[in-house]
């Protein structure tokens, strides 16, 4: 896969009168958290030609030009009596516009909030819209007799999914997708997109376990064979093992004792961009997050969370040089509700003032909250470096619950095993990485080899740590093995609590590799490697890379290496 190959369009048969339109983008498509992989994805859009014909979910704006040509060179577009929305995004708005201009006939379908995204998104309030909440049924004709399941979450309020009896296909808009590009349609060989999907989950569905879990519920009820999703290869032989993987997942987040509030409203987007990579940040440290979009809760649902929660984290935009409504009333719930003691965070974008954030942090402060990250303000859209201080922000508040409830818990003395298994000796490295302008740095002990040939390596990463979103497949890294003798000052300063996108190699010697990487020039030796695949470990990732080049830059030197107390104690 090239990342400087065009976008196109992908057109194939998946059932009788079926077909699917995969809009590809082989690089990243936005600066969002789910696309941090930078694997490209696929817009996914079907064709069902009957008696009438339907489109299930066309592409954003990016595709629309490209996506009309592929369609229209196998279909009289005229002809079209439906286009069923599985969520109304307002980068769709392009495509749909194109569309209702050469067929001004159709008629939309799509959930109750749908709707009203729909005539906002395309300015139109006499828009032919059919609105299906779940009892009713669309015929196409020859036995496509669509049936609609809502599955909302907060921040996909007006989420539909679209079952088809007679090909047994489930289109499933957001859930059970991929951000990743490529050739294949299905997902043969399935094990290969384990790590993509479980990211994706973690990215956009784990905030939102609850409400996965009432999806996977309803859609239970329904015999498929195939899910057709809006993102990647389309899920039929690992379907099974996804949807297990989904509850699995989902259930690690509903059974967390230990769970954060992020209540947010967001009327462009960027809010809500904002909101899903904090937390991410979240629920890699392993502390659950109960995500409220405060436009579509209801008052008592955003105080019972509030009560349950361990903190809370309160984002919004600035309209008009105010908090919208429902985020003011949000406001006064938590004030009514949270104890002080309670941990908090406010974040929000912006157009040309932020004056909502300052009122959240002024009445939060006044209140006598601590927060848990200084307050994230944001001017327009987010980029990578914005996105990378809002997942560690998170991390760092997710952090700061777990240990404030470990000192109100006596640590217990380790045990013999503990203290056997402590004193198993690696030498003690630092991994340093670096993409675009996110950069970061980790100290690590956890390292062995894994491989003659290719000369490989393994290096555990805990989930928690700023660097492990640098070490998915295909990422690259550089091991620095540090030198005894002058090891503890670098030790020290990795060591150190950093705060949310700070500089870790500010006052550190360092020279970059070709791939930008930096390496400590105090160390006794260094490795560049390229990570091929990973394993979830517990609560560490156990990453497998090769060796592509490396160096002694000191032939004297003797390695460093770290006795720890006990196994579970750095």
């Amino acid at each position: 896969m090239s990342v400087n190959q065009p976008r196109d369009v992908q057109v194939y048969p998946i059932a009788t009168d079926t077909r699917i339109l995969r809009s590809r983008s082989w690089s990243r498509l936005r600066f969002e958290i789910e696309y941090a992989l930078a694997k490209g994805t696929t817009a996914n859009s079907y064709l069902i030609e009957s008696d009438k014909n339907a489109i299930i979910d066309p592409p954003g704006e990016t595709f629309t030009e490209i996506y009309l040509k592929a369609l229209q060179q196998r279909f009289h577009v005229e002809e079209l009596d439906y286009v069923i929305l599985g969520h109304v995004n307002p980068n769709r708005a392009a495509t749909l516009k194109a569309l209702l201009e050469i067929a001004p006939q159709i008629t939309f379908v799509c959930s109750n909030p749908g709707a009203k995204n729909l005539r906002g998104a395309l300015e139109n309030p006499d828009l032919q819209i059919l609105v299906m909440r779940g009892e009713e049924t669309l015929d196409l004709g020859n036995g496509h007799d669509l049936q609609f399941i809502p599955t909302p979450n907060p921040r996909y309020a007006d989420q539909l999914c679209t079952y088809d009896p007679q090909t047994e296909i489930l289109y499933t808009d957001k859930l059970f997708g991929a951000h990743v590009c490529g050739d294949q349609v299905f997902d043969e060989g399935w094990e290969i997109y384990n790590e993509d999907r479980r990211y994706y989950f973690d990215c956009l569905m784990a905030p939102h376990a609850r409400q996965v879990e009432t999806a996977l519920d309803k859609l239970a009820d329904f015999p498929v064979r195939m899910y057709a999703n809006g993102h990647g290869p389309l899920v039929r032989y690992g379907l099974i093992d996804l949807t297990k993987a989904y509850r699995e997942w989902s259930q690690q987040q509903t059974s967390a004792d230990l769970t954060v509030a992020l209540i947010y409203a967001s009327a462009y987007g960027n809010t809500a961009t904002l909101a899903q990579a904090i937390a991410r940040g979240i629920t890699k440290a392993g502390v659950a997050v109960e995500s409220i979009n405060c436009e579509f809760t209801e008052p008592e649902e955003i105080r019972a969370a509030v009560e349950k929660a361990g903190g809370f984290i309160m984002g919004s935009p600035t309209l008009g040089g105010h908090a919208p409504t429902p985020v003011q009333t949000a406001l006064g719930i938590v004030l009514s509700t949270a104890t002080n003691n309670k941990l908090a965070g406010v974040f929000g974008s912006f157009g040309w003032s932020g004056e909502a954030v300052d009122l959240i942090e002024g009445k939060l402060k006044d209140a006598g909250y601590r927060f848990g990250f200084d307050t994230i303000r944001v001017k327009f859209k987010p980029n990578d470096a914005t996105l990378q201080l809002c997942e560690e922000a998170g991390t760092d508040f997710a952090q700061a619950l777990k240990k404030a409830r470990k000192v109100r818990s006596p640590r217990q003395p380790a045990t013999s095993v503990e203290q056997a298994v402590g004193r198993i000796v690696g030498s003690l490295c630092v991994l340093t990485a670096k993409e675009g302008d996110r950069s970061s740095a980790m100290l690590a002990s956890w390292v062995a080899q894994a491989s003659f040939s290719p000369p490989g390596l393994t290096i555990a990463v805990a989930k928690d740590r700023a660097v492990e979103t640098l070490t998915h497949s295909g990422n690259k890294f550089v091991l620095n093995i540090l030198k005894e003798g002058n090891h503890l000052g670098l030790m020290k300063h990795f060591l150190k609590p950093f705060g949310p996108a700070q500089d870790r190699f500010a006052d550190v010697a360092t020279q970059e590799t070709e791939s930008g990487s930096p390496i400590l020039t105090d160390a006794l030796a260094y490795l560049e490697c390229s990570v091929q695949n990973r394993m979830e470990s517990g609560d560490h990732w156990l990453v497998y890379a090769t060796v592509e080049s490396g160096k002694v830059l000191n032939q004297d030197g003797v390695t460093a290496v770290h006795h720890r107390k006990s196994a579970t104690h750095y």
